[in-house]
């Protein structure tokens, strides 16, 4: 398709001989395309497909160990809809397992996402707007430089594609961006770890993950004139990416499942081709917080 995705082959959700290219192609930051790969419904679940289920002021309904979260219902639908995102969650995680099995040992099942809303209807700050060129990266939630590997797939029973624009490498982001971000401070990683905005430390890696996301998306000029691709992703098709890596904007599309699961940096086929990695190859300090 072009250099930025890589196009599979596969239209299980199981792999029995994976090709020996994929950790490679992951992760140097492309995007496994799987255009036969589909989630079938169950021919109840397609009455789930509606964003009436949204909860208010949510953007995504998810799934995790605590329950379902941002969906109002009957309480039959909602059983429903939690029966269908824990089957997705089930054949996301056998993907992984089955394309990287080095990965198994290590990675982690974050949450899962059903995504009912039209992307282009969607009013928010530039932030928040995923409209725009970013790489993932959260406030409350820092990861210190733990991988984020995201299972995605289109189920839009209208056969609208997904529409992405895809960037250029996470090292040429970070070199444009690096010389402009502010210093990172222990003391108020300590006082928003004190304080609940932040779920555990933040690092010096999560500090600069978040301003590269946040400069990327502030950038006007970046976001019209960075190197990318747009990518129409087809109803019925799944696509695979580090969303820390690869930057990333959806522009189109409504329906979508989404796996998040998490991955330490040590645990890759090739470390070095992380961004922590990257980042400290740029800058010259560790980093991370020692756990």
């Amino acid at each position: 398709m072009n250099n930025a995705v890589t196009q599979l082959s596969l239209d299980s959700w199981a792999c029995d001989n994976p090709d020996t290219d994929i950790p490679q192609a992951l992760e140097t930051g492309k995007v496994l395309f799987f255009p036969q790969l589909a989630f079938a419904l169950h021919d109840t679940e397609y009455a789930l497909l509606t964003p009436a289920l949204l909860g208010p002021k949510t953007r995504n309904i998810s799934f995790a160990s605590a329950g379902l979260s941002g969906a109002v219902g009957s309480d039959g639908t909602l059983l429903m809809l939690e029966a269908m995102m824990q089957r997705f969650r089930r054949h996301a995680q056998h993907l992984i397992q089955s394309l990287l099995p080095r990965y198994t040992a290590s990675v982690a099942l974050g949450a899962t996402s059903f995504r009912p809303m039209d992307v282009s209807e969607r009013r928010q700050s530039w932030r928040a707007d995923d409209r725009r060129l970013h790489v993932d990266a959260f406030p409350s939630r820092p990861n210190n430089g733990e991988r984020i590997l995201r299972v995605f797939t289109n189920i839009n029973p209208a056969g609208e594609p997904r529409v992405w624009r895809v960037g250029e490498p996470f090292e040429q982001v970070a070199r444009q961006f690096l010389p402009n971000l502010r210093p990172y401070t222990a003391w108020q990683a300590r006082l928003l770890k004190r304080l609940g905005i932040t779920k555990s430390l933040r690092s010096e890696y999560d500090h600069l993950m978040l301003q590269l996301h946040d400069n990327m998306k502030r950038d006007a000029a970046y976001q019209d004139t960075a190197p990318q691709v747009t990518v129409p992703f087809p109803a019925g098709s799944t696509w695979v990416c580090f969303s820390d890596q690869v930057p990333h904007a959806s522009m189109a599309g409504q329906y979508l499942l989404e796996q998040t699961l998490h991955l330490p940096a040590r645990k890759l086929y090739q470390p070095d081709t992380s961004p922590l990695a990257v980042l400290r190859a740029l800058t010259g300090r560790p980093l991370t917080v020692e756990q």
